[in-house]
Order: structure tokens, then C-alpha cells, then sequence
């Protein structure tokens, strides 16, 4: 079974359970599902890694052939409006401009597999050593943010399931669908309004990094771009997790622990969190993925030197090769984190780990 949750930003998150992950599960293990075996349980793993990079090799023709239809002509970016044809035509052809799309494609795939990354259109540095440093800075960001968004929702979509359509599930509800209605930029702009100027001048509006300088030097101003992306992913997980807890509070061994005297504090922890975890999990590799590409937004707002202002920056520019590889980062990300999802739900729910044992 699948779940689709349809946010007001127009994404629809589909949330797989673990009833959607057995049968194929089973079906790699060799386990005997109406009579048949297929597959061995060893080649469960293998063959996800291999959707991932079927997946990723798919992102990358519809990457390369997005940055062919954008408007403008590279070599002039570089060589400005003031250049001759007869310059913009050489470039192209030192660029390799010229070429058919399909050589140029497997020329640039086959470098970034035989580790040359290319170099800048604009600047002509290699692109490894000119996004480098930047995605350091991104995955600092998100993994801060990870790290307090991820026991906050629980927390939160564990406390209103408790006291479901109580006050305080119902002020929260209204607080998650406030934010679910307001966009990340919005957002953004609301916490620098409030917290960087005239109102509460209490943290740095934009943030001030020095090519090389770790983005924990300081602190303080990490602390906007990280509240922006923590309300921006809040609500959704914890209203997943809510959901998940109501429903193993109606399930019958909660009842029957109930009936049984066991504390209340022992029946949250020991049946419901446990068992809300799955559709936790899966939810958590969803809100990973949305973290890394919500980075594209807040960055540009706080002036975050990191992957997407240097997306933002290279599509301005017509810079094909830094815009190809920051996709290619960001769909490898996608595809890593839902691997790891699926493969956690495996691992702590015993039907998928020992069914038909």
C-alpha cells in the first residue's frame, strides 16, 4: 500500500508501507509466495543499487538536454555581447559546442565517470575544486537541520497523536497548516524581517563566508537558514507521525497492554514508537531529499555560499557544467537517501526480515 500526501507547494509525497515493500521483497529473497520462488535473498540490495543508478543515469540525459534548450548561447555569455561571431564560433568549437548533442553527452558522462568533472564555462576552473567547498557547505546545512528537525517532529507528532483532538493536537494542527501554507521563501523572508532587522535585531540576515572558511566559524549565522528549513519540513513529518501514532494507539495489543495495567509512559515507548516507526522512517528519507532541495531557496535568500546558489548562479551565467553536475549531486542524493529508507524499513519491521522463515 501507498500513501500520497499532496502539499500546498505542489509536491505529492508518496509514502511506501511496508505492505507495498513485501511482496517484492519476497519475491528477491526466493521466498515461496504461491507456490513460486524467485530471486535469492541476497539479491534484494544489489538490485535497488541498480535501480538507483539506472535512475540516475535517466537524470542525467534529461539534465544534459535541459541545459541544451536554455535560452542563450554560452560562448557569447562568456565572451560577452560585444564579441564578433567569428570568436563566439571559435569558443563554441574549443568548447566542443559544435559537436553533435549525442557526442557531447557521452564525452561529458564519460569524464565525470572517469573522474574529470569538467571546467568552468565562465571561469575555467575545474568544477570539483569550484563547488567543492559549497557542497560542504550545503551538507553542514542539512545536517544540522536534519539533525533538529528530525527529533522535533517526532516529538511533536508523538505528543497531539497521544492526545488526539485534545487543545493541544488542535493549536498544532493549526500551527503545521500555517506553515504547510506558507512557501520556504516566504518563510525566510519572515524570520529575517522579524529577526535581523528593526523588530528583534537579534541575528545576522545574510550569511558571510569567506571562500574556504568552515560555515561553522559561525554560528550565528547558520541559525535563520536553519530555522527556515526546519519549519519548512516540520509540518509534514510531524503530521506523519501523528497519523502513524493515532493508529497504533487504536490497534488491539495497545489496548491489550492497556488492559493489562502497563503504564502509559511504557505503552508509548515500547508499543507505540516502535511501531510507528516505519512510515516514520520512510518519511524521514522523503524529508532528507526535501531538506537538500530546499537548500536552492534558502541559500539564495540568506546569501548561503553553498550548491544552490551555485546552481542559481551557474544557470544565470549559461555555466552547462557546474549545472549538470549540482543535478547530478542533488538526484544521487534523492536516490541515497530513499535506498536507505527502504532498506531501514527492511530491516527494523520482522515481517519483511523474516517472512516465510
Amino acid at each position: 500500500m501507498s500513501t500520497s500526501l499532496t502539499v500546498s507547494r505542489g509536491y505529492v509525497l508518496t509514502l511506501t508501507t511496508p505492505e507495498s515493500i513485501l511482496p517484492d521483497y519476497q519475491a528477491q529473497r526466493g521466498d515461496q509466495v504461491g507456490g513460486r520462488s524467485s530471486g535469492t535473498r541476497r539479491l534484494w540490495l544489489p538490485r535497488r543499487l541498480l535501480l538507483g543508478v539506472v535512475v540516475v543515469l535517466l537524470v542525467s540525459v534529461l539534465v544534459f538536454l535541459a541545459t541544451q534548450v536554455l535560452p542563450g548561447d554560452p560562448a557569447r555569455a562568456v565572451l560577452g555581447h560585444e564579441a564578433t561571431p567569428e570568436r563566439v564560433a571559435a569558443l563554441r568549437a574549443e568548447l566542443g559546442l559544435d559537436r553533435p548533442l549525442l557526442d557531447q553527452y557521452f564525452a561529458w558522462l564519460g569524464g565525470i565517470l572517469g573522474g574529470d568533472l569538467g571546467h568552468s564555462l565562465v571561469t575555467q576552473e575545474p568544477v570539483g575544486g569550484l563547488i567543492g567547498d559549497r557542497a560542504v557547505n550545503s551538507a553542514v546545512l542539512v545536517l544540522i537541520s536534519a539533525a533538529i528537525v528530525l527529533p522535533l517532529s517526532v516529538f511533536v507528532g508523538a505528543l497531539t497523536g497521544r492526545h488526539h483532538d485534545r487543545p493541544v493536537d488542535r493549536v498544532m494542527l493549526v500551527v503545521t497548516l500555517g506553515l504547510t501554507a506558507l512557501p520556504e521563501f516566504i518563510i525566510a523572508l519572515l524570520l529575517v524581517i522579524l529577526l535581523s532587522t528593526s523588530v528583534f535585531p537579534l541575528l545576522p540576515g545574510t550569511v558571510l563566508l569567506a571562500p574556504g572558511q568552515s560555515p561553522l566559524s559561525n554560528v550565528s549565522q547558520l541559525v535563520l537558514p536553519v530555522i527556515a528549513l526546519v519549519l519548512g519540513v516540520l509540518p509534514y513529518l510531524a503530521r506523519l507521525v501523528r497519523g502513524s501514532v493515532i493508529d497504533v494507539y487504536e490497534s488491539e495489543y495497545v489496548r491489550t497492554a492497556r488492559l493489562k495495567g502497563v503504564p502509559e509512559r511504557i505503552v508509548l515507548r515500547r508499543h507505540v514508537l516502535r511501531n510507528a516507526l516505519v512510515p516514520a522512517i520512510q518519511g524521514t528519507a522523503l524529508a532528507l531529499a526535501y531538506l537538500t532541495g530546499g537548500t536552492v531557496v534558502i541559500e539564495q535568500v540568506f546569501n548561503y555560499p553553498g550548491l544552490g546558489s551555485a546552481l542559481v548562479d551557474a544557470v544565470n551565467n549559461r555555466d552547462f557544467p557546474v549545472i549538470q553536475l549540482i543535478c547530478l549531486i542533488f538526484a544521487a542524493c534523492y536516490v541515497i537517501f530513499n535506498l536507505l529508507g527502504d532498506v531501514l524499513t527492511v530491516y527494523v519491521t520482522p515481517r519483511l526480515r523474516t517472512a516465510s522463515e
